[in-house]
């Protein structure tokens, strides 16, 4: 990728794949983005309308380097067919680009008890079929492509505020549950350095290093928006702590390196917006 007219396929681009296509237009490159509804994208971006979910009519670019992102509609959230949908893309492509990325999910880990803080090294434990089918893809994207593959845990940013809106609401919720997150910033920062990076990692946690129960965070944003804070169901702790040592290591200091500081921003880019 240092090559500043290398050009990179986002398969599947919705905010993430914006995000991180603007940022590579501006640094030089073409940028050829898939998805069903191309209006969306932004004139810089060479649109191709194309549904994953059906045969491909469309031909693809030879590129230098690809993203994909594979996300199901709501009737096939649940149990979605993710392989069949990679290979079609590898029958498609005149040559396999030299970097693929699969953007998967810590999602795999659903079957993990969650007693230990869980790494890339360790071996995931699905016990959803949506879990399934993304374990099922990151095995099929190496397969076919040597892909690298990136799991993000709980993405939140400027226009991500579901939690906020709970808070809000005041919706009793798990406060147990113990949870992982990455900025969106950080997250395209992240994708950003697996594209270029001359030896990335094969498999990398995109979470911060600042795990906290869900308690933990709606508290805080309560107390930000001088509010009561959400009730508790009456649940049994649950959930995963992800480590996001290797995600610092690859890029340093993340430019929100806990809840507080991105729920901070987000809530100060809002002004007196009631939401």
């Amino acid at each position: 990728m240092e090559n500043l007219n290398a050009s990179v396929l986002l398969f599947g681009c919705g905010k993430v794949g914006i995000r991180l296509g603007e940022a590579l237009v501006e640094a030089g490159h073409r940028v050829f983005a898939v998805r069903r509804d191309i209006e969306v994208l932004p004139r810089s971006f060479t649109g191709i309308a194309l549904d994953y979910r059906r045969p491909f009519t469309t031909e693809l670019p030879s590129v230098d380097s690809m993203v994909v992102t594979l996300t199901p509609d709501k009737s096939e959230r649940e149990s979605p067919d993710l392989v069949n949908p990679l290979r079609r893309l590898a029958a498609a492509l005149p040559a396999r680009p030299r970097r693929v990325i699969l953007v998967s999910s810590t999602r795999v880990f659903d079957g993990d008890p969650g007693l230990q803080t869980l790494t890339e090294d360790d071996t995931p434990s699905p016990a959803s079929p949506r879990a399934q089918a993304l374990l099922d893809s990151e095995s099929e994207a190496r397969r076919l492509f040597d892909a690298v593959v990136i799991r993000p845990a709980g993405i939140y940013g400027p226009g991500r505020e579901h939690l906020i809106r709970q808070v809000v609401r005041g919706v009793p919720m798990d406060r147990q549950r113990r949870t992982n997150r990455i900025h969106e910033t950080d997250l395209v920062r992240a994708l950003r350095e697996l594209l270029r990076a001359p030896k990335p990692p094969a498999t990398l946690h995109a979470v911060d290093n600042h795990p906290a129960t869900r308690g933990e965070v709606a508290d805080y944003i309560a107390q930000r928006l001088q509010i009561p804070a959400p009730p508790a169901l009456p649940t049994e702790p649950s959930g995963h702590i992800i480590s996001g040592e290797r995600l610092a290591s690859l890029l340093g200091t993340l430019r929100y390196p806990d809840y507080r500081s991105g729920y901070d921003d987000i809530i100060a880019a809002q002004g007196l917006r009631r939401w």
